[in-house]
């Protein structure tokens, strides 16, 4: 609306970067279920991480891209809007498809669309996916996450690092996030993850972490 009583229409720049934060929050409501089944509700509960993240952190951190883009508005060719468009659907791809496939196979490991997949047993009488998509890396909805917020910041350019600090920031996240979640993991299932390890060697980066 800022840009639009400075300069009379949105850029595609704006409606790319509110677009794609729109469909996430979308994802986000539609699949509310899954989120009860996250590492911030088992594992880590409420308290000052999870309050001062969901109220303060990220609504100003989310709101960067579109915020540069009001004080430094960016001309973005059709064909450079059609590659971060790829990139987003790419990243969304793997992020549903990743958190859908584990919470299918939490809900009902019989449901026809997981129950051809490989899995392990463990000692707790639970078995761990290690094909389809969680056969690629050991988190793969943490890499999908990541090629969004990457075409989040893209739209504003390269001129400034400050639409960028989201991925940069997000991306240490994740990285620590998935240290405290192996750790998890190890304690739960013991000699299967260490096998899954071994299956799936990549943690988040295909061939390369």
């Amino acid at each position: 609306m800022k840009e639009i009583e400075l300069r009379g229409s949105p850029s595609l720049s704006m409606i790319l970067v509110c677009g794609f934060q729109a469909l996430y929050v979308t994802d986000a409501l539609w699949h509310e279920e899954a989120i009860l089944t996250t590492m911030d509700i088992v594992h880590d509960g409420f308290g000052f991480m999870l309050a001062f993240g969901d109220l303060c952190w990220v609504p100003f951190t989310y709101s960067l891209q579109a915020y540069f883009l009001v004080s430094h508005p960016q001309e973005l060719s059709t064909a450079a809007a059609a590659v971060i468009i790829l990139i987003n659907a790419v990243g969304y791809i793997i992020f549903r498809g990743s958190n859908s496939q584990k919470n299918a196979f939490r809900r009902n490991p019989s449901d026809p669309s997981v129950s051809g997949l490989e899995t392990i047993p463990t000692a707790t009488g639970k078995r761990l996916l290690v094909s389809g998509w969680w056969g690629l890396v050991r988190h793969p909805n943490y890499l999908g996450d990541l090629i969004m917020a990457l075409a989040w910041s893209l739209p504003c350019g390269v001129s400034h690092i400050l639409p960028y600090f989201y991925v940069i920031y997000f991306t240490g996240l994740l990285i620590h996030r998935e240290a405290r979640d192996e750790h998890q993991c190890v304690k739960k299932y013991g000699l299967a993850w260490q096998e899954y390890c071994k299956r799936v060697p990549y943690r988040i980066f295909p061939y390369i972490y």
